[in-house]
Protein backbone atom coordinates (compact mmCIF):
# COMPACT_ATOMS: atom_id res chain seq x y z
CA UNK A 1 0.00 0.00 0.00
CA UNK A 2 2.86 2.36 0.89
CA UNK A 3 4.59 1.77 -2.46
CA UNK A 4 1.28 2.41 -4.31
CA UNK A 5 0.90 5.72 -2.49
CA UNK A 6 4.44 6.74 -3.39
CA UNK A 7 3.75 5.84 -7.03
CA UNK A 8 0.67 8.11 -7.11
CA UNK A 9 2.65 10.97 -5.56
CA UNK A 10 5.39 10.50 -8.16
CA UNK A 11 2.87 10.47 -11.04
CA UNK A 12 1.19 13.59 -9.67
CA UNK A 13 4.57 15.32 -9.44
CA UNK A 14 5.43 14.43 -13.07
CA UNK A 15 2.02 15.52 -14.32
CA UNK A 16 2.20 18.82 -12.42
CA UNK A 17 5.68 19.46 -13.79
CA UNK A 18 4.48 18.75 -17.32
CA UNK A 19 1.53 21.12 -16.96
CA UNK A 20 3.75 23.83 -15.49
CA UNK A 21 6.18 23.30 -18.38
CA UNK A 22 3.35 23.58 -20.96
CA UNK A 23 2.02 26.67 -19.25
CA UNK A 24 5.50 28.16 -19.18
CA UNK A 25 6.03 27.48 -22.90
CA UNK A 26 2.61 28.90 -23.79
CA UNK A 27 3.30 31.98 -21.69
CA UNK A 28 6.66 32.36 -23.38
CA UNK A 29 5.03 32.20 -26.84
CA UNK A 30 2.49 34.83 -25.82
CA UNK A 31 5.23 37.01 -24.38
CA UNK A 32 7.29 36.63 -27.56
CA UNK A 33 4.30 37.63 -29.70
CA UNK A 34 3.47 40.51 -27.38
CA UNK A 35 7.00 41.91 -27.56
CA UNK A 36 7.55 41.32 -31.28
CA UNK A 37 6.84 44.71 -32.76
CA UNK A 38 8.61 47.09 -35.14
CA UNK A 39 11.90 47.27 -33.24
CA UNK A 40 12.24 43.48 -33.03
CA UNK A 41 11.59 43.23 -36.78
CA UNK A 42 14.33 45.77 -37.44
CA UNK A 43 16.68 43.95 -35.06
CA UNK A 44 16.07 40.65 -36.86
CA UNK A 45 16.44 42.40 -40.25
CA UNK A 46 13.42 40.48 -41.57
CA UNK A 47 9.75 41.21 -42.18
CA UNK A 48 7.74 37.99 -42.40
CA UNK A 49 4.64 38.56 -44.50
CA UNK A 50 1.67 36.19 -44.68
CA UNK A 51 -0.36 36.07 -47.89
CA UNK A 52 -2.20 33.71 -50.23
CA UNK A 53 -1.53 32.60 -53.78
CA UNK A 54 -3.53 34.44 -56.43
CA UNK A 55 -3.27 36.63 -59.51
CA UNK A 56 -3.70 39.82 -57.47
CA UNK A 57 -1.66 38.80 -54.42
CA UNK A 58 1.34 36.49 -54.96
CA UNK A 59 2.62 34.07 -57.59
CA UNK A 60 5.82 32.97 -59.33
CA UNK A 61 6.26 33.92 -63.00
CA UNK A 62 9.29 32.86 -65.06
CA UNK A 63 11.10 32.06 -61.84
CA UNK A 64 10.40 35.44 -60.20
CA UNK A 65 8.11 36.31 -57.30
CA UNK A 66 5.32 38.62 -58.43
CA UNK A 67 1.88 39.91 -57.44
CA UNK A 68 0.45 43.29 -56.45
CA UNK A 69 0.41 42.56 -52.70
CA UNK A 70 3.90 41.06 -52.96
CA UNK A 71 5.28 44.21 -54.61
CA UNK A 72 3.69 46.47 -52.00
CA UNK A 73 5.15 44.24 -49.24
CA UNK A 74 8.55 44.54 -50.87
CA UNK A 75 8.25 48.33 -50.99
CA UNK A 76 7.24 48.40 -47.32
CA UNK A 77 10.15 46.15 -46.29
CA UNK A 78 12.57 48.40 -48.19
CA UNK A 79 11.10 51.40 -46.41
CA UNK A 80 11.79 49.69 -43.06
CA UNK A 81 15.29 48.76 -44.19
CA UNK A 82 14.75 45.00 -43.73
CA UNK A 83 14.55 41.89 -45.91
CA UNK A 84 11.21 40.40 -46.93
CA UNK A 85 10.20 36.77 -46.40
CA UNK A 86 6.88 35.49 -47.73
CA UNK A 87 4.88 32.69 -46.08
CA UNK A 88 1.86 31.40 -48.00
CA UNK A 89 -1.34 30.31 -46.24
CA UNK A 90 -4.14 28.22 -47.75
CA UNK A 91 -7.02 30.49 -46.76
CA UNK A 92 -7.94 33.58 -44.73
CA UNK A 93 -8.69 31.55 -41.59
CA UNK A 94 -5.27 29.88 -41.67
CA UNK A 95 -3.57 33.20 -42.41
CA UNK A 96 -5.17 34.79 -39.35
CA UNK A 97 -4.28 31.79 -37.14
CA UNK A 98 -0.66 31.89 -38.34
CA UNK A 99 -0.41 35.60 -37.56
CA UNK A 100 -1.77 35.13 -34.04
CA UNK A 101 0.58 32.18 -33.50
CA UNK A 102 3.57 34.39 -34.34
CA UNK A 103 4.38 32.68 -37.65
CA UNK A 104 4.32 36.02 -39.43
CA UNK A 105 4.46 39.73 -38.69
CA UNK A 106 1.91 41.10 -41.12
CA UNK A 107 -0.90 39.89 -43.38
CA UNK A 108 -0.34 41.37 -46.86
CA UNK A 109 -3.68 40.58 -48.39
CA UNK A 110 -7.05 42.31 -48.72
CA UNK A 111 -8.24 41.09 -45.32
CA UNK A 112 -11.96 41.79 -44.79
CA UNK A 113 -12.45 44.28 -41.95
CA UNK A 114 -14.94 42.76 -39.51
CA UNK A 115 -16.01 43.55 -35.95
CA UNK A 116 -15.11 40.03 -34.74
CA UNK A 117 -11.49 40.36 -35.87
CA UNK A 118 -10.92 43.75 -34.25
CA UNK A 119 -10.43 42.02 -30.87
CA UNK A 120 -7.20 40.43 -32.03
CA UNK A 121 -6.12 42.34 -35.16
CA UNK A 122 -5.06 45.86 -36.02
CA UNK A 123 -5.94 46.78 -39.58
CA UNK A 124 -3.38 48.94 -41.33
CA UNK A 125 -1.94 50.10 -44.64
CA UNK A 126 -4.18 50.85 -47.57
CA UNK A 127 -7.89 50.43 -46.94
CA UNK A 128 -9.55 49.21 -50.14
CA UNK A 129 -13.20 48.84 -51.01
CA UNK A 130 -14.13 45.53 -52.60
CA UNK A 131 -17.45 44.52 -54.09
CA UNK A 132 -18.87 41.96 -56.49
CA UNK A 133 -19.50 42.91 -60.11
CA UNK A 134 -21.24 41.43 -63.13
CA UNK A 135 -18.71 40.56 -65.84
CA UNK A 136 -20.21 41.07 -69.29
CA UNK A 137 -18.99 41.74 -72.81
CA UNK A 138 -18.78 45.11 -74.50
CA UNK A 139 -20.04 45.22 -78.05
CA UNK A 140 -22.61 42.47 -77.63
CA UNK A 141 -25.80 42.81 -79.69
CA UNK A 142 -27.90 42.74 -76.53
CA UNK A 143 -27.73 46.02 -74.62
CA UNK A 144 -25.35 46.31 -71.68
CA UNK A 145 -26.83 45.60 -68.26
CA UNK A 146 -26.78 48.81 -66.21
CA UNK A 147 -29.08 47.94 -63.30
CA UNK A 148 -29.49 44.82 -61.14
CA UNK A 149 -33.17 44.60 -62.09
CA UNK A 150 -32.05 43.77 -65.63
CA UNK A 151 -30.56 40.49 -64.35
CA UNK A 152 -34.03 38.94 -64.28
CA UNK A 153 -34.26 36.39 -67.09
CA UNK A 154 -30.49 36.36 -67.65
CA UNK A 155 -28.18 33.30 -67.43
CA UNK A 156 -25.34 33.85 -64.95
CA UNK A 157 -22.63 31.25 -64.33
CA UNK A 158 -20.78 31.23 -60.99
CA UNK A 159 -18.72 28.98 -58.78
CA UNK A 160 -20.16 27.85 -55.41
CA UNK A 161 -19.39 30.28 -52.60
CA UNK A 162 -19.99 33.94 -51.89
CA UNK A 163 -20.79 34.90 -55.50
CA UNK A 164 -23.42 32.18 -55.78
CA UNK A 165 -24.85 33.11 -52.37
CA UNK A 166 -25.06 36.78 -53.34
CA UNK A 167 -26.94 35.94 -56.54
CA UNK A 168 -29.39 33.71 -54.63
CA UNK A 169 -30.09 36.55 -52.16
CA UNK A 170 -30.38 39.09 -54.96
CA UNK A 171 -32.79 36.80 -56.79
CA UNK A 172 -35.01 36.74 -53.67
CA UNK A 173 -34.80 40.52 -53.35
CA UNK A 174 -35.95 40.89 -56.97
CA UNK A 175 -38.76 38.35 -56.62
CA UNK A 176 -37.07 35.60 -58.61
CA UNK A 177 -36.24 35.13 -62.28
CA UNK A 178 -32.43 35.20 -62.39
CA UNK A 179 -31.20 32.03 -64.08
CA UNK A 180 -28.31 31.09 -61.79
CA UNK A 181 -26.02 28.30 -62.99
CA UNK A 182 -23.75 26.84 -60.29
CA UNK A 183 -20.51 25.65 -61.93
CA UNK A 184 -19.34 22.73 -59.79
CA UNK A 185 -16.62 21.45 -62.12
CA UNK A 186 -13.46 21.60 -59.98
CA UNK A 187 -11.22 22.25 -62.96
CA UNK A 188 -13.00 25.54 -63.79
CA UNK A 189 -12.04 28.65 -61.82
CA UNK A 190 -13.58 32.11 -61.50
CA UNK A 191 -10.94 33.39 -63.94
CA UNK A 192 -11.89 30.65 -66.42
CA UNK A 193 -15.47 31.90 -66.30
CA UNK A 194 -14.29 35.46 -66.97
CA UNK A 195 -12.38 34.21 -70.02
CA UNK A 196 -15.48 32.35 -71.22
CA UNK A 197 -17.49 35.58 -71.03
CA UNK A 198 -14.80 37.32 -73.11
CA UNK A 199 -14.92 34.51 -75.69
CA UNK A 200 -18.73 34.61 -75.83
CA UNK A 201 -19.13 31.05 -74.48
CA UNK A 202 -21.25 32.24 -71.54
CA UNK A 203 -23.11 35.55 -71.22
CA UNK A 204 -22.35 36.60 -67.62
CA UNK A 205 -20.41 35.73 -64.49
CA UNK A 206 -19.66 37.42 -61.16
CA UNK A 207 -16.24 38.36 -59.73
CA UNK A 208 -14.67 40.58 -57.09
CA UNK A 209 -13.90 43.96 -58.63
CA UNK A 210 -10.09 43.71 -58.23
CA UNK A 211 -9.95 40.31 -59.97
CA UNK A 212 -12.29 41.58 -62.68
CA UNK A 213 -10.13 44.67 -63.15
CA UNK A 214 -6.98 42.58 -63.51
CA UNK A 215 -8.64 40.26 -66.04
CA UNK A 216 -9.80 43.20 -68.11
CA UNK A 217 -6.11 43.82 -68.90
CA UNK A 218 -6.14 40.42 -70.64
CA UNK A 219 -9.58 40.77 -72.26
CA UNK A 220 -10.30 44.33 -73.40
CA UNK A 221 -13.88 43.49 -74.44
CA UNK A 222 -15.10 43.11 -70.84
CA UNK A 223 -17.36 45.48 -68.97
CA UNK A 224 -17.29 45.32 -65.15
CA UNK A 225 -19.22 48.47 -64.21
CA UNK A 226 -22.33 46.86 -62.70
CA UNK A 227 -21.95 46.25 -58.96
CA UNK A 228 -24.28 43.73 -57.27
CA UNK A 229 -23.14 43.81 -53.64
CA UNK A 230 -22.49 46.18 -50.76
CA UNK A 231 -18.98 47.51 -50.37
CA UNK A 232 -16.65 45.50 -48.14
CA UNK A 233 -13.69 47.28 -46.56
CA UNK A 234 -10.40 45.39 -46.48
CA UNK A 235 -6.74 46.05 -45.68
CA UNK A 236 -3.55 44.56 -44.29
CA UNK A 237 -3.49 43.41 -40.65
CA UNK A 238 -1.06 42.85 -37.77
CA UNK A 239 -1.48 41.48 -34.24
CA UNK A 240 -3.00 43.86 -31.71
CA UNK A 241 0.32 43.64 -29.88
CA UNK A 242 2.17 45.26 -32.83
CA UNK A 243 0.87 48.86 -32.75
CA UNK A 244 4.16 50.38 -33.89
CA UNK A 245 4.28 48.12 -36.94
CA UNK A 246 0.69 49.12 -37.76
CA UNK A 247 1.58 52.80 -37.36
CA UNK A 248 4.61 52.35 -39.64
CA UNK A 249 2.43 50.65 -42.28
CA UNK A 250 -0.12 53.48 -42.09
CA UNK A 251 2.56 56.14 -42.41
CA UNK A 252 4.29 54.29 -45.26
CA UNK A 253 1.01 53.92 -47.13
CA UNK A 254 0.23 57.62 -46.78
CA UNK A 255 3.63 58.56 -48.19
CA UNK A 256 3.83 55.74 -50.75
CA UNK A 257 0.52 56.40 -52.51
CA UNK A 258 2.11 58.96 -54.82
CA UNK A 259 5.46 57.22 -55.25
CA UNK A 260 6.64 56.02 -58.69
CA UNK A 261 7.00 52.46 -57.34
CA UNK A 262 3.38 52.29 -56.13
CA UNK A 263 2.05 53.79 -59.35
CA UNK A 264 4.13 51.36 -61.42
CA UNK A 265 2.79 48.35 -59.50
CA UNK A 266 -0.81 49.52 -59.85
CA UNK A 267 -0.32 50.08 -63.57
CA UNK A 268 1.40 46.72 -64.05
CA UNK A 269 -1.43 44.64 -62.62
CA UNK A 270 -4.56 46.67 -63.25
CA UNK A 271 -3.98 48.91 -66.27
CA UNK A 272 -1.36 47.67 -68.76
CA UNK A 273 -2.77 45.40 -71.45
CA UNK A 274 -1.32 41.88 -71.25
CA UNK A 275 -2.03 41.08 -74.91
CA UNK A 276 0.37 41.81 -77.79
CA UNK A 277 -1.02 43.02 -81.15
CA UNK A 278 0.42 40.93 -83.97
CA UNK A 279 1.20 41.71 -87.60
CA UNK A 280 1.51 39.32 -90.57
CA UNK A 281 4.66 37.87 -92.16
CA UNK A 282 6.96 40.64 -93.43
CA UNK A 283 7.22 39.56 -97.08
CA UNK A 284 6.11 36.27 -98.61
CA UNK A 285 7.41 37.29 -102.02
CA UNK A 286 10.94 37.73 -100.71
CA UNK A 287 10.64 34.74 -98.36
CA UNK A 288 11.24 36.87 -95.27
CA UNK A 289 9.58 36.54 -91.87
CA UNK A 290 11.24 39.50 -90.14
CA UNK A 291 14.17 41.91 -90.27
CA UNK A 292 16.06 39.51 -87.97
CA UNK A 293 15.92 36.31 -90.05
CA UNK A 294 19.70 36.29 -90.45
CA UNK A 295 20.12 36.25 -86.64
CA UNK A 296 17.54 33.49 -86.18
CA UNK A 297 19.40 31.41 -88.80
CA UNK A 298 22.77 32.10 -87.14
CA UNK A 299 21.81 31.17 -83.58
CA UNK A 300 19.19 28.45 -84.15
CA UNK A 301 22.03 26.15 -85.26
CA UNK A 302 23.47 26.24 -81.72
CA UNK A 303 20.40 24.42 -80.35
CA UNK A 304 19.59 22.35 -83.46
CA UNK A 305 16.34 24.22 -83.99
CA UNK A 306 14.75 25.15 -87.28
CA UNK A 307 15.28 28.92 -87.50
CA UNK A 308 11.61 29.37 -88.33
CA UNK A 309 10.67 27.91 -84.93
CA UNK A 310 12.92 30.45 -83.21
CA UNK A 311 11.30 33.19 -85.31
CA UNK A 312 7.85 31.94 -84.30
CA UNK A 313 8.87 32.16 -80.64
CA UNK A 314 10.10 35.74 -81.12
CA UNK A 315 6.93 36.74 -82.94
CA UNK A 316 4.73 35.38 -80.13
CA UNK A 317 6.87 37.09 -77.50
CA UNK A 318 7.35 40.57 -78.99
CA UNK A 319 5.85 40.82 -82.48
CA UNK A 320 9.48 41.41 -83.56
CA UNK A 321 9.52 44.69 -81.60
CA UNK A 322 12.99 45.15 -80.10
CA UNK A 323 11.72 47.94 -77.81
CA UNK A 324 8.90 45.86 -76.30
CA UNK A 325 8.61 45.78 -72.50
CA UNK A 326 5.97 43.44 -71.04
CA UNK A 327 3.75 44.09 -68.02
CA UNK A 328 6.07 41.80 -66.03
CA UNK A 329 9.23 43.67 -67.04
CA UNK A 330 10.49 41.29 -69.76
CA UNK A 331 12.39 43.20 -72.45
CA UNK A 332 13.43 43.07 -76.06
CA UNK A 333 12.89 40.84 -79.05
CA UNK A 334 12.90 37.60 -77.03
CA UNK A 335 11.25 39.11 -73.93
CA UNK A 336 13.79 37.97 -71.36
CA UNK A 337 13.19 38.83 -67.72
CA UNK A 338 15.98 41.11 -66.36
CA UNK A 339 17.44 38.42 -64.07
CA UNK A 340 17.46 35.87 -66.91
CA UNK A 341 19.13 38.34 -69.26
CA UNK A 342 21.87 39.00 -66.67
CA UNK A 343 22.37 35.28 -66.04
CA UNK A 344 22.67 34.62 -69.79
CA UNK A 345 25.34 37.30 -70.20
CA UNK A 346 23.43 40.23 -71.68
CA UNK A 347 25.40 43.41 -70.88
CA UNK A 348 23.44 45.97 -68.87
CA UNK A 349 21.61 48.34 -71.19
CA UNK A 350 21.74 45.89 -74.11
CA UNK A 351 18.49 44.04 -73.36
CA UNK A 352 16.86 45.56 -76.44
CA UNK A 353 19.73 44.81 -78.79
CA UNK A 354 18.30 42.14 -81.15
CA UNK A 355 21.44 40.02 -81.42
CA UNK A 356 22.13 40.09 -77.68
CA UNK A 357 18.51 39.14 -77.02
CA UNK A 358 18.50 36.20 -79.46
CA UNK A 359 21.93 34.98 -78.32
CA UNK A 360 20.83 35.02 -74.65
CA UNK A 361 17.49 33.35 -75.45
CA UNK A 362 19.30 30.53 -77.23
CA UNK A 363 21.57 30.07 -74.21
CA UNK A 364 18.53 29.90 -71.95
CA UNK A 365 16.80 27.42 -74.27
CA UNK A 366 19.94 25.21 -74.25
CA UNK A 367 20.02 25.24 -70.43
CA UNK A 368 16.29 24.48 -70.22
CA UNK A 369 16.68 21.69 -72.77
CA UNK A 370 19.18 19.97 -70.47
CA UNK A 371 16.64 20.04 -67.64
CA UNK A 372 14.32 17.90 -69.77
CA UNK A 373 16.94 15.43 -70.99
CA UNK A 374 14.76 12.46 -69.96
CA UNK A 375 11.94 13.54 -72.26
CA UNK A 376 11.99 12.14 -75.84
CA UNK A 377 13.45 14.50 -78.46
CA UNK A 378 10.21 14.91 -80.39
CA UNK A 379 8.39 16.03 -77.22
CA UNK A 380 11.12 18.04 -75.55
CA UNK A 381 10.60 21.20 -77.62
CA UNK A 382 7.06 21.57 -76.24
CA UNK A 383 8.34 21.42 -72.66
CA UNK A 384 11.10 23.91 -73.45
CA UNK A 385 8.60 26.33 -75.02
CA UNK A 386 6.25 25.94 -72.06
CA UNK A 387 9.12 26.65 -69.63
CA UNK A 388 10.14 29.70 -71.65
CA UNK A 389 6.69 31.12 -71.00
CA UNK A 390 5.93 29.92 -67.47
CA UNK A 391 9.27 29.19 -65.85
CA UNK A 392 10.55 25.67 -65.36
CA UNK A 393 9.12 25.24 -61.83
CA UNK A 394 5.50 25.38 -62.96
CA UNK A 395 6.18 22.85 -65.72
CA UNK A 396 7.72 20.44 -63.20
CA UNK A 397 4.59 20.91 -61.07
CA UNK A 398 2.34 20.11 -64.05
CA UNK A 399 4.42 17.00 -64.81
CA UNK A 400 4.10 15.84 -61.19
CA UNK A 401 0.33 16.38 -61.31
CA UNK A 402 0.07 14.49 -64.61
CA UNK A 403 1.90 11.52 -63.11
CA UNK A 404 -0.23 11.60 -59.96
CA UNK A 405 -3.48 11.59 -61.93
CA UNK A 406 -2.51 8.80 -64.31
CA UNK A 407 -1.39 10.83 -67.35
CA UNK A 408 1.97 10.69 -69.13
CA UNK A 409 4.37 13.19 -67.62
CA UNK A 410 6.65 13.18 -70.68
CA UNK A 411 3.91 13.97 -73.23
CA UNK A 412 2.78 17.58 -73.57
CA UNK A 413 -0.40 17.63 -75.68
CA UNK A 414 -3.49 16.27 -73.88
CA UNK A 415 -1.34 15.25 -70.92
CA UNK A 416 0.91 17.74 -69.11
CA UNK A 417 -0.76 20.72 -70.85
CA UNK A 418 -4.04 19.81 -69.14
CA UNK A 419 -2.40 20.17 -65.75
CA UNK A 420 -0.71 23.49 -66.50
CA UNK A 421 -4.29 24.71 -67.08
CA UNK A 422 -5.28 23.39 -63.64
CA UNK A 423 -2.46 25.29 -61.90
CA UNK A 424 -4.81 28.25 -61.41
CA UNK A 425 -7.14 26.04 -59.36
CA UNK A 426 -6.52 25.90 -55.60
CA UNK A 427 -7.24 22.17 -55.40
CA UNK A 428 -4.32 21.51 -57.73
CA UNK A 429 -1.76 24.24 -56.95
CA UNK A 430 -2.05 23.43 -53.23
CA UNK A 431 -1.41 19.73 -53.89
CA UNK A 432 1.73 18.52 -52.04
CA UNK A 433 3.39 17.57 -55.36
CA UNK A 434 3.29 21.25 -56.45
CA UNK A 435 6.19 23.38 -55.23
CA UNK A 436 5.48 26.67 -57.03
CA UNK A 437 1.86 27.50 -56.19
CA UNK A 438 -0.66 29.41 -58.28
CA UNK A 439 -0.13 29.97 -62.00
CA UNK A 440 -2.34 31.29 -64.79
CA UNK A 441 -1.77 28.28 -67.01
CA UNK A 442 -4.06 29.21 -69.89
CA UNK A 443 -1.33 31.51 -71.23
CA UNK A 444 1.21 28.71 -71.41
CA UNK A 445 -1.32 26.28 -72.86
CA UNK A 446 -2.06 28.73 -75.71
CA UNK A 447 1.58 29.81 -76.03
CA UNK A 448 2.84 26.34 -77.00
CA UNK A 449 -0.04 25.74 -79.41
CA UNK A 450 0.31 29.16 -81.08
CA UNK A 451 4.06 28.82 -81.62
CA UNK A 452 3.75 25.33 -83.10
CA UNK A 453 0.85 26.40 -85.31
CA UNK A 454 2.73 29.43 -86.61
CA UNK A 455 5.85 27.33 -87.14
CA UNK A 456 3.85 24.99 -89.40
CA UNK A 457 2.61 28.02 -91.34
CA UNK A 458 6.14 29.37 -91.69
CA UNK A 459 7.36 26.00 -92.95
CA UNK A 460 4.73 26.00 -95.69
CA UNK A 461 5.32 29.58 -96.80
CA UNK A 462 8.99 30.30 -96.11
CA UNK A 463 11.90 28.26 -97.45
CA UNK A 464 14.41 26.87 -94.98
Amino acid sequence: MKSTGLLWILLAFILTGTLIGCKSRNSQTQEDNASHDLQQIKDSNELVVLTMYGSTSYFIYRGQEMGFQYELSQQFAENLGVKLRVVVAKNIREMRAMLLAGKGDLIAYNMPITKDSRDSLLYCGEEVITHQVIVQRNGRRAKMLKDVTELVGKDIYVKPGKHYERLVNLDKELGGGIKIHKVTNDSITAEDLIRQVSEGKIPYTVADNDLAQLNRTYYSNLNISLSISFDQRASWAVRKTSPKLAAAANQWHKENMTSPAYKASTKRYFEISKSIPHTPILSLREGRISHYDHLFKKYAKEINWDWRLLASLAYTESNFDTTAVSWAGAKGLMQLMPSTARAMGVPEGKEQNPEESIKAAVKYIAATNRSFKNIPDNERINFVLASYNAGIGHIFDAMALAQKYGKQKDIWYDNVEKFILLKSNEEYYSDPVCKNGYFRGSETYNFVREINSRFELYKKKIKE
